[in-house]
């Protein structure tokens, strides 16, 4: 009769949950991708009628049809260079290859490219399109501070993003935020070049129009930032319970997230749209008050600490 050991099966449990979600995210990823068309089509067109001028309306379609594709294809560069990451080799970091090597043999995942931030806080984030161009970079600070068990739970949390895709979603999140405000100020800047001209012709319709296109381009990066957090914080809590049963050691994990939010060191290379990516919020640093705490990107780390003590592996 054929049996398996308890760790064989919940080693198939976590593969099965990794792919059970992978299907999921490619699903939002292109429902997120045709939303944003749509959305920045609409925004052309209220831009426009705003303009009185439809060239809007065909610059943002340009736009909407360019970032698709660009953002599937190279946003993990835009994103690593944004860091200030730098490839290494085996032979620059054999100790951290090596682990990166076995937990992603265990998690039936290829070898991702492993990249190194000249940071002093610890912190890492996954990138890539897919499985087979994924990408895992850590901060210098996070190889100085975290013991061997520690960093395990770090990189098979990055890890379980890039076995759900969920890497892809957030990645792409950049570039899109990135897009929609670069429209807005676009907008705004012509509005007050040339809005007020058009106007005098069009009387007080047009001067409706306008003060509404005014409106949506300072409200869309907004409407965009809500994209954005809609990758939800339970994938951060899922890549946390899919470390530790991959690990199966939830403690590493747990204290690798208390050095890395008690850290102080500032991250310098870290920007708006991309501290979603990141292990940690990598401006702890920030005196965040009640509105900004409505747009947090990850839940609140005493809560997944909790919850990782709290599981039974």
């Amino acid at each position: 009769m054929f049996r398996i050991s308890c760790f064989e099966f919940r080693i198939l449990l976590f593969v099965a949950t990794i792919y059970t979600h992978a299907d999921e995210n490619i699903q939002k990823t292109w429902l997120l991708l045709t939303f944003f068309f749509v959305f920045l089509v609409g925004l052309g067109w209220l831009l426009s009628q705003a303009l009185g001028d439809s060239s809007f309306l065909y610059i943002a379609v340009a736009i909407a049809v360019f970032q698709s594709f660009f953002s599937y294809w190279f946003s993990d560069k835009i994103v690593l260079s944004m860091a200030g990451a730098r490839p290494i080799e085996k032979n620059d970091h054999p100790e951290l290859y090596r682990l990166v090597e076995n937990l992603a043999i265990t998690a039936g995942l290829p070898l991702p490219k492993i990249y190194i931030i000249n940071e002093a806080q610890p912190n890492a984030f996954a990138t890539g399109r897919d499985k087979n161009h994924a990408v895992v970079a850590v901060t210098r600070g996070l190889l100085e501070r975290l013991d061997k068990t520690e960093l395990e739970g770090v990189i098979a949390h990055e890890l379980s993003h890039i076995g759900n895709k969920d890497m892809l979603l957030q990645t792409i999140v950049v570039i899109l935020v990135g897009v929609v405000a670069i429209i807005s100020d676009l907008f705004l800047r012509l509005s007050f070049w040339g809005g007020g001209r058009r106007d005098d012709d069009r009387g007080n319709a047009g001067l409706l129009m306008l003060a509404f296109g005014i409106a949506a381009a300072i409200l869309a990066p907004l409407a965009a930032t809500m994209i954005q957090l809609a990758i939800s914080r339970k994938r951060e809590f899922l890549a946390d319970a899919s470390a530790a049963l991959l690990t199966r050691y939830p403690d590493g994990l747990a204290s690798a997230l208390r050095k890395i939010s008690a850290d102080p060191n500032p991250m310098r290379g870290a920007k708006d749209s991309t501290a979603h990516l990141y292990i940690a919020n990598p401006f702890r640093g920030k005196q965040k008050n009640w509105f900004s705490k409505l747009f947090l990107t990850h839940p609140p780390v005493e809560d997944r600490i909790r919850a990782l003590t709290e599981m039974s592996i």
